[in-house]
């Protein structure tokens, strides 16, 4: 089936980029925050041109959604890239206080030098980047223990640039969820909407929907280290086995069963199962050094 691309690009967006990219100059370190269940399509691909040589602290946010076999091994492939991430459940507090300490580090160095130079010390100007509904704004809230800014499980709450001072060492710049202006990848498109990290005028439930469920097919049929994803998620949920059926068949099945035949319905009660959790903790995207190991052994062992 030919799937229609996803793109979104509103204008409060666009209007933020270009905003985003003069601030930019008045910041000192930068916090990019990552969907744990997709660290690898939830990376913006402007990232590193934004950061330049600035200091950049990656975040995992909603490790609480992922399996803590999957999570280890995301932490063991970004580290071998050279990135030490740190992983937040900024929903419910856990892990910011690492986060903090890593921006205020920098500040250590910055207010050195400006000490050096006959400055005064000023608190370490931090901006949290990343797509939107990644987590952002609930981070900010954590990091300062009450709600300053707008936050929602939805995508384009934050719709314009604002400091906030987290303490007397750090200041934080909350921005927009930004997309690129063409979401070439469209395999990575299809991701984040299903974990709703873009805007639903950008997609069709239905065929979210059945690329989550093709997703989940591959993954339980795909070598894949123990505990990565739960067993037989789809079956257990919907009392359907996926087993030998496309995922379109899958879909229409099941809204034969639960909503009398009404795609839609099911594709949102799938889609809502799995940004909730009710699937279970599942991550949708392979580390490259399993992908890699895996391909290795099918050159070793063709018929496997």
């Amino acid at each position: 089936m030919s799937t229609p691309p996803i793109q979104w690009y509103p204008g409060h967006i666009a209007k933020a980029e270009k905003a985003l990219v003069e601030q930019l100059k008045k910041v000192d370190v930068v916090l990019e925050v990552r969907d744990a269940r997709i660290p690898r399509s939830s990376h913006h691909p402007q990232t590193q041109q934004w950061v330049g040589d600035k200091p950049h602290v990656l975040v995992l946010n909603r490790i609480d959604l992922v399996t803590p076999v999957s999570h280890q091994l995301w932490l063991d492939a970004l580290k071998a890239e050279g990135q030490v991430p740190y992983c937040t459940d900024a929903q419910h507090g856990k892990g910011i206080k690492a986060v903090i300490k890593a921006a205020e580090k920098v500040g250590v160095s910055i207010n050195q030098r400006r000490r050096d130079r006959g400055m005064r010390p000023r608190p370490v100007r931090a901006v949290v980047l990343g797509f939107p509904n990644v987590g952002k704004s609930a981070l900010i809230n954590r990091l300062l223990k009450r709600r300053m800014v707008e936050s929602a499980r939805r995508p384009g709450v934050t719709r314009q640039l604002r400091w906030v001072r987290v303490s007397q060492d750090l200041d934080l710049l909350d921005t927009p969820g930004v997309l690129p202006a063409k979401l070439n990848d469209q395999e990575a498109a299809y991701k984040l909407a299903i974990c709703d990290d873009i805007g639903t005028a950008a997609y069709d439930n239905q065929l979210v929907a059945i690329a989550l469920i093709n997703l989940l097919q591959q993954l339980s049929n795909c070598e894949r280290p123990s505990g990565f994803i739960p067993d037989d998620i789809l079956a257990t949920r919907y009392q359907l086995n996926p087993a030998a059926i496309t995922a379109e068949d899958y879909l229409a099945k099941a809204a034969l069963q639960k909503h009398q035949g009404n795609l839609e319905r099911m594709a949102h009660h799938i889609l809502t199962d799995f940004r909730k959790g009710s699937l279970g903790k599942i991550t949708l995207e392979l580390p490259h050094v399993c992908e890699v190991s895996s391909q290795d052994r099918k050159h070793r062992n063709p018929s496997g």
